[in-house]
C-alpha cells in the first residue's frame, strides 16, 4: 500500500477521518468533483443528501479504478456540500456508511474536508467529491 494513515497523539480524536496521510508512491492521481449521476448524467437521489453522498462515493470509486487506484490510495478525500450545517453530519456520515464496505472505503476516512458552500454547479446537486491518490 502506498498510503499510510495516521491521527497522531494530540490531535483531535475521535474524527471520522484520519488527519494524516502519508504517501510512498510515485504516480498521483486526481479525480474531479464527482456528484450524484450516473454515466448517461442521469440525476441520483434528488433532494437526499445520503444518496447523492453515497452516489457521488461510487462515482470516484470508479474514477479512482479507471487509474488503477482504490481508496486504500487516497491521500485525502475533499466534500463540498450546499447549505451545510452541522447539524447534517449524521445524514453525511449515513450517506458514507451505506457505501464504505461496497467500494472499499475505508472508515475512518483518509484525511478529508467538508466544506460547506452556498451552491454547486447545479441547483440539484447537494454534494461534490474530490480525491487526491498517490500509486505505485
Amino acid at each position: 500500500m502506498a498510503v499510510q494513515y495516521l491521527t497522531p497523539e494530540g490531535m483531535t480524536h475521535p474524527t471520522p477521518y484520519h488527519h494524516v496521510a502519508v504517501g510512498s508512491g510515485t504516480r498521483h492521481v486526481h479525480v474531479a468533483g464527482q456528484i450524484a449521476r450516473l454515466a448517461d448524467g442521469t440525476p441520483v437521489a434528488p433532494g437526499d443528501l445520503p444518496g447523492q453522498v453515497a452516489q457521488a462515493l461510487r462515482n470516484t470509486a470508479t474514477g479512482l479504478a479507471g487509474a488503477g487506484a482504490t481508496f486504500n490510495d487516497v491521500l485525502r478525500l475533499t466534500f463540498y456540500v450546499t447549505h451545510w450545517h452541522p447539524e447534517k453530519i449524521g445524514e453525511f456520515m449515513t450517506g458514507v456508511e451505506r457505501v464504505a464496505e461496497d467500494i472499499g472505503l475505508p472508515l475512518p476516512l483518509p484525511p478529508a474536508s467538508l466544506i460547506g458552500v452556498d451552491c454547486l454547479f447545479e441547483p440539484d446537486v447537494l454534494v461534490e467529491v474530490e480525491a487526491t491518490a498517490l500509486i505505485d
